[in-house]
Parts: structure tokens; C-alpha cells; sequence
């Protein structure tokens, strides 16, 4: 298969105000393995180094990391390392796939093991509430009998349209019917957003976190650290699987987007969370290096861990 091959950096750095003497993280920042992304290296760094770190795969089949960090520090930088190849993702024609209603209708009385595992992704979760504003937004896009992936891109597209982006109108808690309301926000609001109206119908759709490769303007250079995690959404279509949906682009992801972790949300999946003892406030900084080596030819069983 033919791939393109990226290393990835990114970097955590927690600057306390007053020393913490013992903290525990949990992270989601291993790429993901599948048929299509092969994660052919990948190793987590932190400073101080760590005094217990272990592996394990979440409900949801994300690689996870637990780190404990002892003694008493006023800086932590947690670091992923990586480098994994992408290859195209399978597109199907719009047209093609069935129509929206007959999804929603499996999804109520279809038992095979696919199906039952998609359902699970059409119920609310912490960050996606069912509500009728959100399908009453959807519905213009969802009309009777349209098909599922059509309806899909031209509800990705309305967003793309009618939302700003703006990183200074929300944060990780602002609730999706404030952002609704505002019509502004970043890639995880616009994919909360997507979710709620999907859900909303009564489609399967979880969200998705990674990374994506950006492209400088033309004739500038390329910032080190200016890349940033990312996050879009997959829709469930039975006969052929989860489709990414990248409504802060408008695009279907394919080789420039690299799969960290889904979940129901946020909550399931966010880079870094964590517990410490220590008292005071603390600032954040996060760098991210997407960098494309080349496309290469990748048979499945290179990946390793």
C-alpha cells in the first residue's frame, strides 16, 4: 500500500506555580493502528523522569499510557514520540450508500456484532446531548430519503459555512448549545456540534482526536511546533464502516489526518489529563510537529509497537 509517512512530535509542558510532589497522568496521544494507519514507532518521554509508566487499551481500543511522577518538581513536559504512515481512505460515491432512514432503522433492530458496537455511539455522552435543536438544524441537510453520506457532507459543509473559528470563544467545557448559539468556536466544538446533530437523528457517529498536517502560506516557512491536535468525527454506514467527516475543513479525512483515539467525546479521549498533590495554579503549553518524510510503500505487518 502506498502511504504517507509522517513524524510526529508533540509536547506537553505544565509549569506549576508552588512544587507538586506526586502527580498521575493518563494519555491518549499513541496513534492509533488500522488498515489503512501503520504506527511503525512511538515511544512517551517525560522530565522529570517518570517513577512508573504503563500501557494499557481502553474500552474503546485506544493505546493508553499511565504515568506517575514522584518528587517534588515545578516543571512537567510529557512528550510523544512517533512515526506512522497513513494510506488513502476508501471513499465510497454518496449516492451509493443507503438512504439515512434505513440507517437509523438498523440501528433499532439489527443485532449483528457491527451494528451493536455502532449503536452504542447514538446515545448522548458528557459532551453530546440529544436535543431537538440539534436535529431541527440537521433536518434541512437530512430531507426524506436522501442518502446518508450525502446528507453527511452537506451537514459538514453548513457548519463549515456557518460557524467561525475562533479559539478564543470557547474551552473544553463550553457546552455545544453555547456554541450553537454563538456560531463560533475550534475543531472540538465544531465536531461536538456534528455529533449532536447526527445523534440527535439517531445516527451512529463518535468523535475522533489526531492530528492533521498543515500547510504553510505559500513562501513562508514552516514554524516548528505551530501544528496542533486535531479532532473531526466517523459516521457509521452499514456495509461499509465508519466514514471520516472533517467539519472544520470540509473534507473527508484521507492521508493528512492521523488517528490518535475516538471515543463518545472529549472526555474519552483528551491528549492528557491528570491528577497531582501540590497546591497553587499552573500554565499549559503544547507544541506539535507534524512533519511528512515522503510517501512509502507499507505492508501491514511493519507496524510494531
Amino acid at each position: 500500500m502506498k502511504a504517507q509517512l509522517f513524524q510526529l512530535t508533540h509536547a506537553t509542558t505544565y509549569q506549576y506555580q508552588s512544587p507538586v510532589t506526586v502527580s498521575h497522568h493518563l494519555l491518549h496521544v499513541t496513534p492509533r493502528r488500522s488498515p489503512r494507519q501503520f504506527r511503525l514507532e512511538h515511544r512517551i518521554e517525560t522530565l522529570p523522569a517518570p517513577a512508573a509508566l504503563s500501557c494499557r487499551t481502553d474500552y474503546f481500543g485506544n493505546e493508553t499510557a499511565f504515568v506517575t511522577i514522584e518528587g517534588a518538581h515545578r516543571l512537567l513536559t510529557v512528550t510523544s514520540h512517533a512515526r506512522v504512515a497513513v494510506g488513502p481512505a476508501f471513499i465510497p460515491e454518496p449516492a451509493e450508500t443507503p438512504e439515512w432512514e434505513m440507517v437509523r432503522w438498523l440501528c433499532g433492530c439489527d443485532r449483528s456484532s457491527a451494528v451493536l458496537e455502532a449503536t452504542e455511539f447514538t446515545f448522548a455522552s458528557p459532551n453530546v446531548p440529544l436535543d431537538p435543536v440539534f436535529a431541527d438544524y440537521a433536518s434541512a441537510t437530512f430531507t426524506p430519503g436522501r442518502s446518508i453520506l450525502d446528507a453527511a457532507l452537506d451537514l459538514i459543509a453548513r457548519i463549515h459555512t456557518d460557524f467561525k473559528f475562533d479559539a478564543s470563544a470557547t474551552n473544553v467545557a463550553t457546552p455545544v448549545l453555547e456554541v450553537l448559539r454563538n456560531r463560533r468556536g475550534v475543531c472540538q466544538d465544531f465536531a461536538h456540534f456534528a455529533l449532536a446533530c447526527l445523534r440527535s437523528l439517531g445516527l451512529p457517529a463518535r468523535y475522533v482526536s489526531g492530528y492533521l498536517e498543515t500547510i504553510p502560506p505559500p513562501g513562508q516557512p514552516r514554524l516548528a511546533g505551530a501544528d496542533a491536535s486535531h479532532a473531526w468525527l466517523s459516521l457509521y454506514c452499514p456495509g461499509i464502516g465508519w466514514i471520516d467527516l472533517d467539519p472544520t475543513n470540509n473534507c473527508l479525512p484521507s492521508m493528512r489526518h492521523i488517528t490518535a483515539a475516538w471515543g463518545r467525546d472529549y472526555t474519552d479521549v483528551s491528549p492528557i489529563r491528570g491528577v497531582l498533590i501540590g497546591s497553587g495554579d499552573h500554565t499549559l503549553s503544547v507544541a506539535v510537529d507534524v512533519i511528512p518524510l515522503g510517501v512509502t510503500e507499507v505492508l501491514q505487518n511493519e507496524a510494531t509497537t
